[in-house]
């Protein structure tokens, strides 16, 4: 009995090891192999169309592109001069210094300026210019300038009255009267009467020039006396020429030397009075001496 046990087990311990020491089946390939597309895709012709480069935005009219270099900027100079703080104050405010930077950067365009010193402007009245309307400040500022480039050299030869920017002269708008003496440049408004100062800056652009006075205007600041010389320049233009009395001639001088002679000789009026009342005598005595034989015949 023991015996078979033995012989059993025996047999059952090679078969374990037996199956323990055969390779593990490899896994079933699958019978076919996933189909390959027949052609390879279509390559598109034609690599997509890049989009066109956007245009580059317009420039702003209201922004002109700024010349190499750039204009001549007035407040900087004058800021860097120094002494001109409340002229500075006033063409920022008005807007007149952007309007000559842009004039200058987009045009051939030049201007000559007369800034006020802070001195010129603390000699006027308190309140001056505080109760100037915005149009007045800006019709002032204007004053200020001429639309034209004026060298030191070159004053003579302007004729007055000179406009500015603040109006039209043609009309009697803001006149400025400019005269030289030598090298001296007078500068006249109607109200004030100043000189020009040192030269501040030039160019080709834009020439300013110091001025130890405010220049105001009698459109602003005396306006009542400026209508007055209008209209009597007016009626001075209108006015009528007199003409001129007509004088008689002389008689011609006769050309007898003796005056006693001449005082004597009657005129030819006269001659022709004189026969004519002879006549008339003649006529006269005739009648009376037909009378005096009728007479004399009737008596006898």
């Amino acid at each position: 009995m023991a015996k078979q046990v033995l012989f059993t087990l025996s047999i059952l311990l090679i078969h374990c090891i037996t199956t323990l020491a055969q390779p593990t089946a490899a896994p079933t390939q699958s019978a076919k192999a996933p189909v390959q597309p027949a052609k390879p895709p279509v390559q598109p012709a034609k690599p997509p169309v890049q989009p066109a480069k956007a245009p580059a935005p317009a420039q702003s009219a209201k922004v002109p592109p700024v010349k190499k270099g750039g204009p001549p900027d007035v407040t900087k100079i004058l800021g860097k001069a120094g002494g001109f703080s409340v002229f500075i104050r006033l063409l920022k405010s008005t807007g007149i210094s952007d309007q000559i930077y842009g004039q200058l950067n987009n045009s051939n365009n030049g201007f000559t300026i007369f800034a006020p010193t802070d001195t010129a402007f603390s000699n006027l009245k308190p309140g001056t210019i505080n109760s100037l309307s915005d149009l007045q400040k800006t019709q002032l500022i204007q004053f200020h300038i001429l639309n034209t480039v004026v060298t030191i050299s070159n004053f003579q030869t302007l004729s007055n009255p000179v406009p500015t920017e603040a109006g039209d002269t043609g009309a009697g708008e803001f006149p400025l009267s400019l005269t030289t003496a030598g090298n001296q440049v007078n500068i006249s408004t109607g109200l004030v009467n100043t000189t020009l100062g040192e030269t501040v800056y030039s160019d080709n652009q834009l020439d300013i020039y110091q001025v130890d006075s405010v220049l105001l205007p009698q459109d602003i600041f005396d306006p009542k006396a400026k209508a007055k010389a209008k209209a009597k320049a007016k009626d001075k233009a209108e006015a009528p020429v007199e003409a001129e009395a007509p004088t008689l001639s002389k008689p011609p001088k006769s050309n007898n030397t003796n005056g006693d002679d001449a005082a004597d000789t009657p005129s030819v009026a006269a001659k022709v009075d004189d026969s004519g009342a002879v006549s008339v005598s003649l006529s006269n005595m005739h009648g009376i001496f037909g009378v005096v034989v009728v007479a004399f015949i009737v008596t006898n």
